[in-house]
């Protein structure tokens, strides 16, 4: 008998077992956001892993079922898939371990084979597709006005995730309401859960409202989003900790985001594969942050070359020598005072 195993894409849904039934349809009545399940296929390689609705990695092999999402990734060091190209044999990829349903068309050959599916059926309920947006957040209004640290990257694993947690934790030791969420990039669960472990009192990401991944038309981002803004708003923490995935270049919607956010931005780190993409991304899209972190700063020589190329401060969060000079930083840029938050903007 096959096991059925959920990805994370599912954990907003309330699928068990007996509440839908698994039909296939034609590739013209597919579109984003769809749940569907497929069966693992092919040779067993170190890819074949889910991470399921809690965040945890599930090890999977040929037979099982996957229910996950249609969806596109355009990731610039792994792979670029969609699923509108997925064929008409339904042979299809697992474009990440959360469950985003497609197929690669590019893929880096410095990786093993990703995990290979059968497309089986969509997920229905009284003859209607399930989809992701039928869980989405909703709000009739829309506001936001709450402080927000964002965090930008140069392209992906340039150390977000890593700084986020950093800044979490930093703020909760001084008593801050903080919300933590990752807007824009591909959607996985283990990244902004990391948030909430080291301090976040709640956190949210864009499969929230109901998008597998932000590579989607900037109208339809908007849209998605804003009630999630509203919410948050609502909430009225005393920081929003806000990681973008990817870098504002990549099609995953990171300057409609920032349009979005506004002027409630008072703290920008930027997360940098080396120091001259600092320089690119400067260059590029006129982004001048606060602080630099990331490889970029693995070593004094390539902070110095950061400071060189740039005039930007760099620190290396994972040294634990950066821990104080960090502290203070956040202190600073913050208006935070000893161990707590006194000072707000009007």
């Amino acid at each position: 008998m096959s096991t059925r195993v959920y990805g994370s894409l599912a954990r907003i849904a309330d699928f068990h077992d007996s509440n839908f039934e698994v039909t296939p349809l034609p590739n013209c009545e597919w579109s984003t956001g769809d749940y569907v399940e497929g069966e693992v296929i092919g040779t067993v390689t170190e890819l074949y892993r889910m991470e399921d609705r809690s965040g945890h990695m599930v090890q999977v092999e040929p037979g099982d079922w996957i229910v996950g999402a249609l969806g596109d990734r355009a990731a610039t060091l792994e792979g670029v898939g969609s699923w509108r190209d997925i064929g008409p044999g339904g042979h299809m990829h697992a474009l990440t371990s959360a469950g985003i349903m497609g197929r690669y068309m590019s893929y880096s050959m410095l990786l093993a084979d990703p995990l290979s599916l059968r497309y089986r059926g969509h997920l229905r309920r009284g003859g209607n597709k399930v989809c992701m947006r039928d869980f989405a957040l909703q709000s009739d209004t829309h506001a936001f006005n709450v402080p927000t640290l964002l965090l930008v990257g140069t392209s992906m694993s340039a150390g977000k995730t890593t700084a986020g947690r950093r800044v979490c934790k930093e703020l909760d030791r001084a008593g801050l309401f903080v919300v933590g969420a990752k807007l824009t990039g591909a959607g996985r669960y283990r990244d902004i859960l990391s948030f909430l472990k080291n301090g976040a009192r709640q956190i949210f990401d864009f499969v929230d409202v109901g998008l597998p991944s932000t590579v989607v038309p900037g109208e339809e981002y908007r849209r998605a989003i804003r009630p999630l803004l509203n919410l948050i708003n609502d909430l009225a923490p005393d920081l929003l900790v806000v990681e973008a995935g990817a870098s504002p270049l990549e099609p995953y919607n990171g300057t409609v985001l920032i349009d979005e956010l506004g002027d409630n931005v008072i703290c920008t780190i930027l997360c940098a594969s080396d120091p001259y993409a600092v320089v690119g991304v400067e260059q590029a899209y006129g982004l001048r942050p606060d602080l630099v972190t990331g490889p970029a700063t693995q070593t004094s020589a390539a902070v110095e070359l950061v400071w060189k190329l740039t005039g930007l401060r760099g620190l290396n969060l994972i040294d634990p020598a950066s821990k104080e000079p960090f502290r203070e930083f956040l202190m600073q840029k913050l208006r935070l005072a000893g161990d707590r938050y006194p000072l707000k903007t009007a």
